[in-house]
């Protein structure tokens, strides 16, 4: 039998990936009101450290851009120093590991710190976020970022960085996808500024574009990837150039030598319909290294995506939520185990018990 895509090994730069296979990002919600890590993030990560990359679930950068109950930081240096069991648990586990910075610009809130959130304009996105205690409030209207406020962001997002780097992440990918700040800067329903990171897509590409060299200051670029959503609807999200402005934002960072783009070109977390679709051959044709296919993926549409080679990557983010040890279970076609409850998905655990529906599902067990 040929062997899967799947489970050949990848060169990400200079790191040597072990599978194509990618944990991606989920937002978990376990890190307390203090968002640091803790235990139960050890033993999680490295539970899935069968994958060849692992991308943490959603690390703020700043109190500024921390909207979510339980979301963990990388600003302070207690929570750097509380990553360094994570990575060294997973490096144990022979995989690799990246942190996703994230600020979530106008959809934070200020119940977490008084901060009123900031974004490119002082448009308001239609939902919710969740507060302390894991409450639904409605998003805030935004201030519009001054550039004082910008050049915070981009100090924010080095020293993230730098933070990342001490704690022992082999890289760092910047969330510039799902209606965060970076994706509110470089999409034109979200962003009607006039100066000089508003208005063409060179000029709201141009926030991204220097948060790449600073945390370049503190990485090498091979080990700097960028999440991006073209499709998406969360968080009211979605713009009529969308297709032609991806192509040029994809070019650039192409450009700029990061090691990789996290393109989530998948439907599953709906689609505007606001233009034609990205897909992985737009991606491809403006980016030759290493492009992350993600959202909605089955083993066999992930497969078909490394062999059609516009994907050298698969990131799965809900199969890895009950099946921590996914990427045995394809390489050995083992069954999935069922989904868990929705509930359990995010902070919904016992007070008590921070371990329910979260390191508590277990591993294949093959019989004879």
């Amino acid at each position: 039998m040929a062997a899967k895509a799947l489970t050949t090994a990848h060169h990400l730069g200079s790191l040597a990936l072990k599978n194509r296979v990618v944990l991606a990002p989920l937002t978990r919600g376990r890190a307390g009101d203090e968002h640091i890590v803790g235990r139960e993030q050890a033993v999680y990560y490295s539970q899935r450290a069968s994958a060849g990359l692992l991308i943490t679930e959603a690390t703020g950068v700043s109190r500024q851009g921390l909207g979510w109950d339980g979301a963990p930081g990388l600003w302070s240096a207690e929570q750097t120093e509380a990553w360094k069991p994570v990575t060294a648990a997973v490096h144990d586990a022979g995989s690799v590991i990246f942190a996703q910075l994230w600020h979530m610009g106008r959809v934070s809130h200020s119940d977490f710190f008084g901060l009123q959130p900031i974004s490119a304009s002082a448009i308001k996105a239609d939902g919710y976020t969740h507060v302390r205690g894991n409450i639904k409030k409605d998003y805030e209207t935004p201030r519009a970022a001054t550039l004082e406020d910008i050049a915070q962001i981009i100090e924010e997002f080095r020293n993230a960085a730098a933070n990342a780097k001490a704690a022992g992440f082999d890289g760092v990918e910047i969330h510039g996808a799902n209606g965060y700040l970076v994706d509110q800067f470089l999409q034109s329903v979200s962003n009607v500024r006039e100066d000089a990171y508003g208005g063409s897509v060179e000029n709201r590409f141009r926030l991204l574009h220097e948060i790449v060299e600073a945390i370049a200051t503190v990485y090498d670029r091979e080990r700097i990837g960028v999440r991006l959503s073209p499709n998406g609807m969360y968080n009211s999200m979605g713009s009529e150039d969308n297709f032609d402005s991806y192509q040029y934002i994809i070019r650039r960072l192409n450009e700029a030598g990061i090691g990789y783009v996290h393109v989530m070109d998948g439907l599953a977390f709906g689609f505007h319909q606001k233009c034609a679709a990205f897909t992985l051959a737009e991606a491809r044709a403006n980016f030759p290294r290493t492009i992350i296919a993600n959202c909605g993926y089955t083993e066999e549409t992930a497969e078909a995506a490394v062999k059609s080679g516009n994907a050298d990557l698969v990131a799965f983010g809900r199969p890895f939520l009950a099946n921590p040890d996914l990427a045995l279970r394809i390489a050995n076609s083992w069954p999935l185990a069922a989904d868990p409850a929705y509930n359990l998905f995010y902070r919904q655990y016992p007070d008590d018990n921070r371990e329910v529906g979260y390191i508590d599902f277990p591993f294949y067990q093959a019989t004879a």
